[in-house]
């Protein structure tokens, strides 16, 4: 990479390849490439007419349409650091991450600006405009490098307070790059992308993006009869987005079948998808290609599989045996290491490999590449938490516990949920895949509390009955000593994950999840 380089290059080369071609079509409208990159450059004008300049951090907080993109690319090209809220973040979390951010200005729709009501943080920012623009053409790319930042984005904080991941240009560059290698890019694409960072990617190479006709901060109102229409109008050729949003597009197409011709693909990440799901997936879109992507926010993608052999994998309680989640990708290092709290950032690469794991051992994964995130936004303390330096390679240490047998990864669950159990773990996580498969059981864990342990189930519909159910989940080889029957809290991304903690405070049990 030159030395000077700025993201929205890519679009630029795209714009300039494609002029006449839809860049991005939501349900009331659509914009050519030629088009967005001319309110691109307008947008860039009148920001900086308003005070935004190169190296400021400005808070969008704006629903995923062509007006997001618009403004996102704008400062992006005038070198400023978009820094991105989820729709679904409520005011707390909005308070939390612009204290954390530092922000200079904050741009969002005019239901955002309501917020100036009760955000005492937003009304700190200094710059506060709304998503409308009138400007003249006469911005010029601005000369960044590689080094300098480009996007913060924040975990979802479900472990604690949220960390801000901060990507450069170079970054960006790196992380498209293996993304699109990932998910097979192609300037010939219809792409359904409800993963933003995955629609930027559309942007740079040239293909046409299709939001999805729904609101991510309330994903269990979608209406999938709805969003296969529209695959169909458009003649989507591929799907990326959440476990949970592909699960509910299964649902449909079981029940009312369409052939969709022109779909070829689909990648789902974000959350695990047990067997389950995957024959779902399977049985509803026949023979199209689905991707089953592993990954986090700091380190994307790690490693993948194919729909189709989860699916096919005999169901059997075994609590030695993971999650498999493919092969990883060839950019990614993968290592196993022994679980610890302790912090080893500056560890030496003979302790490093003193504390891999053996073959088929469980361990902590941890991740290094191009594309894995080697910095947080002011916190030192969750760098130092959460990575490795040696030898000039930043480690990612990713929370997840899993084993390497013959080159494959397969996952156990996050570490802080294992439970130790002579000298192994059982793990929930294991337990949650055979769950699902219990008749009536929508979702399911266990957890250990003040030594119990106990299994929390949600079930499919009130007509479930609970005793048979029970006796299930009692017949495991585990010594369940309580079971409950509740509704099971799930991250609010993607709508797929169990939230630990939060089930705990549920309970009102003092024991807190090992960490």
């Amino acid at each position: 990479m030159e030395r000077q380089f700025n993201i929205t290059e890519l679009f630029l080369s795209a714009s300039a390849m494609y002029p006449d071609k839809v860049a991005i079509a939501s349900k009331r409208s659509q914009i050519s490439f030629a088009q967005l990159c001319d309110d691109m450059k307008r947008t860039a004008c009148y920001f900086a007419a308003k005070g935004i300049k190169k190296g400021d951090r400005v808070l969008v907080f704006v629903p995923m349409g062509i007006d997001l993109y618009r403004i996102v690319l704008a400062l992006f090209y005038m070198g400023a650091t978009v820094v991105f809220l989820d729709e679904w973040t409520n005011r707390r979390r909005l308070d939390l991450c612009c204290q954390i951010a530092d922000c200079n200005a904050f741009v969002g729709t005019w239901k955002a600006h309501l917020l100036r009501l009760f955000s005492p943080e937003i009304r700190k920012i200094p710059i506060k405009l709304t998503i409308r623009f009138q400007a003249d053409n006469g911005f010029f790319l601005s000369d960044t490098e590689p080094q300098d930042p480009a996007l913060i984005t924040f975990t979802t904080g479900s472990t604690g307070i949220p960390k801000a991941a901060l990507r450069t240009h170079g970054f960006l560059f790196e992380q498209f790059r293996a993304l699109e290698d990932k998910i097979k890019a192609h300037d010939s694409d219809v792409d359904m992308s409800v993963l933003p960072i995955v629609l930027l990617i559309n942007l740079g190479i040239g293909s046409t993006s299709i939001i999805a006709d729904f609101k991510s901060s309330k994903p269990t109102k979608m209406n999938a009869r709805r969003i296969i229409d529209q695959l169909e109008v458009h003649r989507v050729s591929r799907i990326v987005a959440s476990p949970y949003f592909i699960k509910r597009l299964a649902e449909e197409m079981k029940s009312n079948p369409r052939a969709l011709p022109h779909l070829r693909s689909i990648f789902t990440g974000g959350a695990p998808v047990f067997q389950k799901e995957a024959r779902l997936f399977t049985q509803a879109f026949g023979d199209k290609e689905i991707k089953i992507v592993y990954g986090s926010t700091e380190a994307e993608p790690i490693s993948s599989i194919d729909a189709h052999q989860i699916a096919e994998e005999n169901i059997a309680y075994r609590n030695d045996t993971g999650l498999c989640v493919g092969r990883p990708y060839w950019a990614t290092q993968v290592k196993i290491i022994k679980i610890t709290d302790q912090l080893l950032f500056d560890i030496t690469p003979a302790q490093l490999n003193l504390m891999e794991c053996q073959e088929g051992e469980w361990g902590e994964i941890i991740v290094a590449g191009p594309h894995v995130l080697s910095a947080y936004f002011k916190n030192e303390t969750a760098l130092r938490k959460t990575k490795i330096f040696t030898d000039g390679v930043y480690w990612h240490r990713t929370g997840d516990s899993g084993y390497l047998k013959e080159g494959v990864l397969y996952l156990t669950g996050r570490c802080q949920t294992l439970i130790p159990s002579g000298s192994t773990y059982i793990s929930p996580f294991v337990v949650e895949n055979y769950l699902q498969f219990i008749h009536g059981v929508s979702l399911g864990t266990i957890l250990n509390i003040n030594g119990q342990l106990i299994a929390f189930v949600e079930l499919e519909n009130r007509r479930v009955q609970r005793g048979p159910v029970e006796k299930a989940i009692r017949s495991l080889p585990l010594c369940i000593d309580k079971v409950h029957f509740c509704k099971l809290p799930r991250d609010p991304r993607h709508h797929s994950k169990i939230e630990y903690n939060k089930l705990l405070s549920l309970t009102n049990e003092s024991t807190p999840i090992p960490r």
